[in-house]
């Protein structure tokens, strides 16, 4: 087997000693999976971090993260224009990664962590914790001795002077709430405002012989309608403070020295300011590094092959598995350092990853045969404000990024939901209004479906980045993790998706083959809409799950495998499109307004996502949820409202495909392999 291959349209001899690829591929592969590892490893950690270490509320935690990953998308236009245009890919991959190392080890330096203090009955007393994730515990000094602090969450409801409580395992008790629910078709039907929906969900009070009807108020308060008089239903969460400073998971027979009602406490968090702006700093940090590095390393990959060579597509699909294969090395890796070792050393491994990949990077630029370059090399030298040179601003300009974006994820929870909602209108009414007054015929046609998939896009990925935030809150508090007698850290749980992507994406390529020789094989609109309908799918999955575990038990391990296979069905139908259809469908002119389009919608569709896992968020003390039966109930009413909404917004983009079809006609759109996807961009 030879390492060269012969160009037949150029006659020079093609570099074919890295798999048959080019060996710069070599580079890009291995720098772009350090890269992948040290986000992912980062990003596993990241919605605990802020919960556990830094004491953030579960909403304002959940909208820092929304506006950091959205971020890391927007940067992109900035950075991929910046190297186009005056550095070239190898100078804003190589800034990038350096940024990225600074902004990785930054993530490493925690502190000491936010205190949290009790207050009740005149007196302060520190709440003190050891261990992360859901082996984390809280401990006070009380009575001169140190002891074990857990929360109990009584329901009752007291009608006409008799406290009713909820029927339990044991079959003691008064009453049971009983919801009457729709079926998955009826809601679909519902949602569309068919006759098949069905009668309305209710909720019943039971009790003895006889049921009442339960109304639920617009603050989620429940009230259930006796003889015509409404009584609430009142759910107290008590802090049990414990003999001993016992570290054992099942604390019930472990007696309680003190009760401290709810309502007659409070709590006060003290942070560390210095070590919360190095928080903010960093994730700024790799932010920027990011915007240089993600989408200019993909472009690398592409300019290694002459536009005919047979090869490319066999070559991003190799990039792509390095993509997957350090996303799945990282979760693994860092989310087991993370939880059991110390928040530093996942940090700090996430960190090394990214060093690694610059180190990569810099030794093998000489493998890229030039295809990285600057434009114009002149034009870098070229003074652009006082004694600073083209160049030089380009680096500078990383800075300002910096400073935006470590000011917008430091305000994420005070900028309004309706501000970002009105950007992407916006944005919509100009494309939409470019394609009426500049474009005529096929070519409007294309500009309308390229627009439609931009839009199409965020239903999608604003349920299925759930995985870093809510989903990860979810797994870590209220999922049953032993497996094969070992507890596996919540983290861990996000190389579900890299390794079902290894194993289903190869399978699909081969069914969307068999299909296209039969003329079977779905088109690119109809798989956008499965793709949508299958995040929706996932979190219903999951309620059925919660629902199977009872109020206040855990959920079953397997019910995250199954939503991680899901949404992992539905990215492959989405994701390998992505991209490369909307800049193939958008006219030449204006490729670089549509791609930049995709990637601000991208960074909506986190910022919505964001969102969405706000709506999840619990009351938590220490970092630990108050009441389990409320959080596991906010979850699925949650989970259940955004999962039937997507599964009707799929439906909808299903009944138009034909019409998206018709805009693309006269369009010859890119071969289309489930192995290669969005992430590479």
């Amino acid at each position: 087997m030879t390492d060269i291959a012969t160009d037949n349209t150029a006659g020079k001899p093609r570099d074919a000693s890295f798999f048959g690829h080019p060996k710069g591929l070599a580079i890009l592969f291995f720098t772009e999976m350090w890269e992948r590892f040290s986000y992912y490893g980062m990003r596993g950690l990241l919605i605990l971090y802020l919960t556990q270490h830094f004491l953030f509320s579960d909403e304002r935690s959940a909208v820092m993260y929304g506006a950091y990953t959205a971020l890391v998308y927007v940067m992109t236009i900035i950075g991929g224009t910046l190297a186009d245009r005056y550095l070239g890919q190898r100078k804003a991959v190589t800034f990038g990664a350096i940024l990225l190392c600074l902004g990785h080890f930054g993530m490493a330096f925690e502190g000491s962590g936010s205190k949290e203090y009790l207050q009740f009955d005149g007196q302060e007393i520190e709440i003190s914790d050891s261990g992360r994730g859901s082996n984390r515990k809280l401990f006070v000094e009380y009575e001169g001795q140190e002891r074990r602090l857990v929360f109990d969450s009584v329901t009752f409801v007291d009608v006409d002077g008799k406290r009713l409580m909820p029927l339990n395992d044991d079959g003691q008790g008064d009453y049971v709430i009983r919801e009457v629910r729709r079926g998955l078709v009826q809601n679909l039907c519902g949602l569309v405002g068919a006759g098949c929906a069905g009668p309305e969900p209710r909720t019943d009070f039971v009790w003895g012989e006889e049921t009442y009807p339960v109304t639920i108020s617009g603050d989620g308060v429940k009230q259930v309608e006796i003889n015509g008089q409404l009584y609430p239903i009142v759910t107290e969460s008590n802090i049990h403070i414990l003999e001993t400073a016992t570290d054992a998971k099942e604390t019930a027979d472990v007696p309680v020295i003190r009760e401290v009602l709810d309502g007659k406490y409070d709590t006060r968090i003290e942070q560390q300011p210095l070590f919360v702006m190095i928080l903010f700093l960093s994730l700024a940090l790799i932010i920027a590094g990011v915007g240089y590095l993600k989408a200019n390393i993909s472009t690398i990959v592409g300019a290694l092959y002459e536009f005919d060579d047979p090869r490319r597509d066999s070559g991003f699909t190799l990039f792509y598995m390095g993509i997957n294969l350090g996303s799945l090395l990282s979760s693994i890796s860092c989310g087991i350092l993370g939880i059991v070792y110390g928040w530093a050393w996942g940090f700090g491994l996430a960190g090394i990853g990214m060093a690694a990949g610059l180190v990569v990077f810099i030794w093998g630029q000489k493998y890229l045969d030039g295809k990285a370059e600057p434009p114009n090399p002149e034009t870098l030298k070229k003074p652009f404000l006082g004694p600073i040179n083209v160049e030089l601003a380009c680096y500078l300009t990383g800075l300002v990024i910096i400073a935006v974006a470590m000011l917008i994820v430091m305000n994420a929870d005070i900028i309004p939901d309706g501000f970002v909602g009105a950007l992407g209108v916006i944005v919509f009414i100009g494309l939409v209004a470019y394609s009426f007054l500049t474009l005529q015929g096929k070519e409007r046609n294309r500009m309308f479906a390229a627009i439609y998939f931009v839009l199409a896009q965020i239903p999608f990925w604003a349920l299925f980045e759930q995985a870093g935030s809510s989903l990860n809150l979810f797994t870590d508090r209220l999922v049953d993790k032993t497996m094969f007698g070992v507890e596996v850290p919540a983290p861990v749980f996000q190389a579900l998706n890299a390794g079902y992507i290894v194993i289903f994406a190869p399978i699909l390529a081969w069914l969307w083959i068999v299909l296209a020789k039969r003329k079977l094989e779905p088109s690119t609109p109809v798989k956008f809409a499965v793709g949508v309908f299958l995040a929706g799918l996932g979190f219903l999955s999951l309620v059925a799950g919660i629902g199977a575990s009872g109020s206040a038990g855990l959920t079953a391990v397997y019910f995250i495998f199954l939503i991680y296979w899901v949404h992992t069905m539905g990215e492959l139908m989405v994701s390998p499109v992505g991209l490369a259809a909307v800049t193939k469908m958008a006219p030449a002119r204006v490729v670089g307004m549509t791609m930049g389009a995709w990637f601000l919608y991208s960074g909506l569709s986190n910022y919505l996502a964001g969102i969405i896992a706000r709506g999840t968020g619990a009351e938590t003390i220490g970092g630990q949820i108050t009441d389990v039966v409320a959080a596991k109930a906010t979850y699925a009413s949650v989970y259940s409202s955004v999962g039937y909404i997507a599964m009707g917004i799929g439906v909808l983009m299903l009944l138009i495909s034909p019409i998206i079809k018709h805009w693309m006609k006269a369009d010859h759109l890119p071969d289309e392999s489930p192995i290669v996807s969005d992430e590479m961009t």
